[in-house]
């Protein structure tokens, strides 16, 4: 299957196109995200690892991350449930194998994890889940897909910095899951006996 339409992120099962960086190899801005990395997830994200070939970018990203975990300002299960819809959507298997691990671990329900993919008729969502799963879903098409209605409706429930803190949380989704398929980073098994959000199908290509 081409990779360009293929359902999952990936050439070879295990094996990225660029070789992560060990911490030996790695220099101190590498080395203190991974020490961090293996306190709060128990492993290094392989794509962390890669990014380590430049540092410039990695303490940047680092830096992004970080601020994106402690904003506060939109209530935390929206915001998960919106990156793993991206993540979904996109067919990042890194990314929906990390999210699925999260998903375990600060307790979202799993059914809502199951009815991502038809999450406009599923009781499983409250009106607000639906218009943060719609804005995500927006986000992630190609071409981006966003109405004025929706961001309307989105405003009546956010304000300014809500709106801006849950944009900028899934367009980095959509980076990670980007970065993740170009460079051929598949699962590292963190959900292994977890929950799992199946990958939506890849929509048609416009004519």
């Amino acid at each position: 299957m081409d990779l360009a339409t293929a359902p999952y992120a990936g050439t070879v099962p295990g094996v990225s196109r660029i070789r992560p960086l060990s911490a030996a190899e790695a220099g101190p801005v590498a080395r203190a995200a991974y020490a961090y990395s293996r306190r709060e997830f128990g492993r290094v994200p392989e794509p962390l690892a890669v990014t380590a070939h430049h540092t410039g970018l990695l303490a940047g990203l680092c830096a992004f991350e970080m601020a994106t975990v402690r904003a506060r300002r939109v209530p935390s299960h929206l915001k998960m449930l919106a990156e793993m819809k991206a993540a979904v959507m996109a067919g990042c298997e890194w990314c929906i194998d990390f999210g699925a691990f999260l998903v375990d671990r600060d307790g979202l329900p799993p059914e809502q994890m199951r009815e991502l993919s038809r999450h406009r008729e599923s009781a499983a969502f409250d009106e607000l889940e639906r218009l943060v799963l719609d804005y995500a879903e927006g986000m992630t098409s190609t071409p981006v897909a966003v109405s004025d209605e929706l961001v309307e409706e989105l405003r009546r429930h956010f304000d300014d910095a809500q709106m801006v803190e849950l944009t900028s949380v899934i367009a980095l989704e959509n980076y990670r899951a980007r970065f993740n398929w170009a460079l051929g980073i598949g699962s590292q098994g963190f959900a292994e006996g977890g929950s799992c959000a199946v990958p939506e199908p890849a929509a048609p290509a416009a004519a």
